[in-house]
């Protein structure tokens, strides 16, 4: 049997020849031996001779021959087998090693090292499967895939069978992402890295590979011409020098180590040079002998330079860093916003907002390189175009730094940051202005969408930097930003939507209008596939070398684009902006923010109130805010003095002031008092907030209560006075309407009965206060807190409002303004008559000061306080004990008849004062009885808590001041009126 005669398809099994059938034994040829025998008998019988018997030996002999003509031809046909089966194990043996060069040829074929890939040039970036996982180490004994069937019959065959089990000189590989670690000399570490190396350049395509620290000045480094060294993707190939530590984010690591140093842990494959060409392979627990490849300095410059060659001439032209002034000017059009954003194998690339559009949305995480491709993709847009064409709002809303570079275009409206949360809240809920205004001036010009009438219209790009987080710190903005995406093409608004992640930042509404698609580096897969539709971005390097590399995906667009984003530098720039016309300003979508001081000038209307400037950004308006009803013409004077004026015809009832110190609660109450001709201004003293509020029912109709620090006023009255006091207030609010008064109500906090009037109250101005817990407490909406206002900024209802402050104090008026018709107001004429027994009080308003005089008088003073400040001018002085001892125990009458009242004796004579204690006086409750049908009663405001007991008076006093010489001065049969005791 020949080896040409087998099979030697590399799939089919070899079969061992059978072992030779064993020869046959030669019989003994008994019947050769016995009829000689017999006959010899038979012929002896005959013939009697003896010599006949001789003939019987004959026959042993020829058996014996017989039977040794038999072992020769066995022996004969055992020696023809065993040449048979050698024949056939050579023909096996020549077939096998036939099959063992076919089978290392393929595998080097499929993996070649270096010189596998110079010998065949051709092999250099093919895709042959199994080839892109390994990388080969070197040259060994591996496992053949040749098969042999049947059993061994003698060593030869066993040696056969053992041979076809081992591939010598086979391609020994690792895992690529393994790590290898090569140890020895530096030199021949250095050579045998650098092979491994270059094998990986050779095997992988820039864009699959990247090199990592090629430009390094040491033995290990890889040649600077490597294409894959400008590559901005792909697996990181980092070849280290000893003591140099392997970053984490690097994909194929190979690593020098000097003789006798530990293998970094990252490195599963560790190559120990035992001599030039040999090393000893440590790698899955299994330890083998292998040779090894080196490249030399000059053979790598040699391999570099035919890479480039070849990615030059295979169009593998690498995306390095790219810059915006290189990139080609777009050629204006009214109908397109179509710029160079970067290159891809070479080529710039270009998007279109408006065909690719109308809207995109952009994704990366941090250092992705998402701030310098919103910069250069609005830098392009601006380029060749004017104010008149395209214009800008940019809305940073992760640190503010995103913009400030675009913020001198003359194409930006502005530039909002979330430094300033309630402004850049202000400026894009005014873009609901802007879509009503762009629907107005469509349907003036008869045309259904922008492109039907260029130049009606700029085109109008709002980006948004961490989409993301505005809207989750504004959730009603998700709404806003549908309604743009829905109605943005016939508008000419588009949205670029730019966030760290896509989970949770996009609704439908915006993704569905939205076809443009760009996806920078993302940690998350499931990001990419929102954007892309595939895991691309999530496999982009992380290094600062692959920053600003995107993958863009438009509407017409199969699959996404890799692309390097070029970088706009501040003089490209500055070029763009000295290009557009210096006269030309892009139209601001909103008004500018409500000013920090509004005068009362600016709102004013005759015969009305006005309160301040309201801020209304969705209707891209800023109007005054005026209160409901027509007030008469009456002047500053009567203002300020109570004076009658004028009537407030349809007033509104009133509102309350809520706001904590400082907030411009008293300016706002002012603001009204200069407008109206009838003011009664409540004071912040107790007494005074009394007379006020308790002279208010015999007001006139259509005046003005204004009640500053109300919480802080009842907090100073005791419970008693509070109550009634907080009573009056809310009676106040409660008819307010009906008898046409304005009634405003500042407080610092709503609690308590103060709730109560507040809440009659049909307006609220909410000003700043210290939390928003207060806020809220107030009757605000928790969402419009902001706890840095300036004074006087506020909110009436959910409006914002700059509230208004007088242009200056009207001719002659102080604050608090007199009370008509109060105590307060008696020396200036508007009150009664001054009681008798009492001065009149200074033109400050001060309660009337009293001394005794000719009316006898019951004096009530406090323990501890003496009378005789009260002796001399003829008075005559008598303790409660001494005037009931002088009456008498009958209640004789010491005096002469009619010149007092029966049963006080003495005490009623003119010019007398009886005084003690409460207890004194309660203690003679005949004689204060008396006293008290025809004598004055002065009861210090010290002895309030027995005031019923010793009156008999269920109504309250006027508040008196304890501590201040205050006193109560009671006439038989008449009113109670407050007054100041001498000193």
């Amino acid at each position: 049997m020949h080896h040409e005669d087998l099979d030697t398809g590399a799939g089919d099994a070899i079969r061992l020849p059978a072992p030779p059938p064993a020869p046959p034994r030669p019989a003994i040829p008994l019947l050769t031996a016995v009829v000689p025998v017999i006959g010899a008998v038979v012929l002896w019988r005959l013939t009697g001779s003896v010599y006949s018997l001789w003939f019987a030996a004959l026959g042993p002999v020829l058996a014996i021959a017989g039977f040794a003509d038999g072992l020769r031809g066995s022996r004969r046909v055992a020696r023809r087998a065993r040449r048979q089966a050698a024949t056939e194990l050579a023909a096996i043996d020549a077939a096998l090693a036939e099959r063992h060069a076919d089978e290392r040829r393929r595998a080097w074929a499929r993996t070649p090292d270096v010189a596998g890939y110079c010998a065949a040039p051709d092999e250099i970036w093919r895709q042959v499967p199994g080839r892109e996982e390994v990388v080969v180490v070197g040259r060994g004994s591996a496992r053949s895939a040749v098969r042999v069937d049947g059993e061994p019959h003698d060593d030869a065959a066993r040696a056969v069978r053992r041979r076809a089990r081992l591939l010598e000189d086979a391609p020994v590989a690792v895992p690529l992402r393994a790590g290898i670690a090569v140890c020895g000399p530096a030199p021949a570490a250095a050579a045998v890295a650098r092979a491994l190396a270059l094998q990986v350049c050779l095997a992988h395509p820039p864009g699959r590979v990247r090199v990592v620290g090629a430009g390094e000045r040491d033995a290990d480094a890889l040649p600077a011409r490597l294409p894959q060294r400008e590559a901005a993707g792909g697996a990181t190939l980092l070849v280290a020098p000893h003591g140099r530590s392997v970053p984490d984010d690097v994909d194929i690591p190979i690593v020098r180590v000097a003789d006798g140093a530990p293998p970094p842990p990252r490195c599963a494959a560790v190559l120990t040079l035992t001599g030039p060409g040999r090393a000893r392979l440590e790698h899955g627990g299994a330890t083998r002998e292998i040779r090894v490849e080196a490249v030399s300095a000059g053979q790598a410059l040699t391999v570099a330079d035919e890479l480039a060659a070849r990615a030059a001439q295979l169009g593998q032209r690498i995306d390095g860093a790219v810059a915006f002034a290189d990139l080609p000017a777009a050629a204006p059009s009214a109908e397109s916003l179509s710029t160079w954003i970067g290159s891809s194998g070479g080529e710039a690339v270009v998007v279109d907002l408006v065909a690719d559009g109308p809207h995109a949305v952009v994704i990366g995480v941090t250092g992705s390189g998402k701030s310098e491709l919103l910069t250069t993709w609005v830098a392009g847009m601006c380029r060749g175009r004017s104010a008149r064409e395209v214009s800008f709002l940019l809305v940073d809303f992760k640190g503010g730094r995103t913009f400030d570079a675009l913020a001198g275009l003359p194409h930006v409206t502005g530039v909002l940051t979330d430094l300033d949360d309630a402004e850049a809240l202000r400026a894009v809920e005014s873009l609901r202005a802007e879509i009503r205004h762009r629907e107005r001036v469509l349907a003036e010009a008869g045309a259904r969408e922008i492109g039907d009438d260029p130049g009606i219209l700029s085109r109008l790009v709002i980006v948004v930097d961490e989409y993301a987080a505005l809207v989750a710190a504004h959730p009603g903005l998700h709404e806003l930003f549908g309604d743009i995406a829905a109605r943005g093409r016939a508008l000419g608004m588009h949205l670029v939507l730019a966030s760290q992640r896509a989970a949770g930042s996009f609704r439908d509404a915006v993704l569905a209008n939205a076809p443009l698609r760009i996806a920078l580096r993302v940690t998350d897969a499931a990001d990419s596939r929102a954007v892309l539709g595939t895991d691309e971005a999530a496999h982009l390097p992380g290094a600062p070398s692959a920053r600003g590399v995107a993958f863009v995906r438009r509407a017409a667009d199969s699959a996404a684009l890799r692309v390097r984003v070029a970088r706009c530098a501040p003089g490209d720039l500055a070029a763009v902006a000295g290009s557009a016309p210096a006269a030309e300003r892009a139209r601001a979508p909103w008004l500018p923010a409500l000013p920090a001081l509004v005068p009362l000038s600016r709102v004013a209307e005759p015969g009305r109130i006005a309160l301040g400037l309201v801020d209304e950004p969705e209707h891209q308006r800023q109007p005054a805010l005026l209160l409901p009803g027509v007030v008469a013409a009456g002047g500053a004077d009567a203002a300020v003095g109570g004076a009658s004026g004028g009537d407030a015809v349809g007033a509104c009832g009133g509102f309350a002031v809520v706001g904590a110190s400082g907030s411009g609660r008293t300016t706002l109450l002012r603001t009204v008092a200069a407008q109206h001709p009838r003011v009664v201004w409540v004071p912040a003293d107790p007494e005074g907030a009394w007379d006020a509020l308790a002279a208010v029912d015999a007001a006139p109709g259509g005046t003005a209560l204004l009640v500053d620090d109300a919480d802080v006023i009842a907090g100073r009255l005791p419970a008693e006075y509070a109550a009634e006091w907080l009573a009056r207030l809310e009676r106040a609010a409660r008819e307010a309407r009906g008898r046409g008064m304005l009634v405003v109500v500042a407080a610092a906090r709503v609690s308590g009965a103060l709730s109560r009037t507040i809440e009659l109250l049909p307006g609220r101005a909410l000003l700043p206060l210290s939390s928003r817990a207060d806020h809220v407490a107030a009757g605000g909406e928790s969402a419009d807190y902001a706890g840095d206002q300036p004074p006087g900024r506020g909110r009436w209802g959910r409006r914002l409002v700059q509230f208004a402050m007088p242009d200056a104090p009207p001719a002659g008026a102080a604050f608090p303004a007199a009370v008509p018709g109060s105590a307060r107001g008696a020396a200036q004429g508007a009150g009664p008559s001054a009681v008798p027994g009492a001065a009149a009080g200074a033109a400050s308003g001060q309660p009337r000061s009293w001394r005794p005089g000719r009316t006898p008088t019951a004096l009530v003073l406090p323990p501890g306080v003496s009378a005789e400040r009260f002796a001399g001018g003829g008075v005559r002085l008598s303790t409660v004990d001494e005037a009931a001892a002088s009456a008498g125990p009958a209640g004789a009458t010491a005096a002469g008849a009619g010149s007092a009242a029966a049963g006080t004796g003495a005490a009623a004579a003119p010019g007398t004062v009886v005084w003690g204690t409460p207890e004194a006086w309660l203690g003679q409750w005949r004689l204060l009885a008396a006293m008290r049908a025809a004598c004055d009663v002065v009861i210090a405001a010290e002895c309030a808590p027995e005031y019923r007991s010793l009156t008999g008076r269920r109504e309250l006093p006027p508040y008196a001041s304890p501590g201040a010489d205050r006193a109560w001065l009671l006439r038989p049969g008449g009113d109670v009126a407050r007054v100041v005791l001498p000193r």
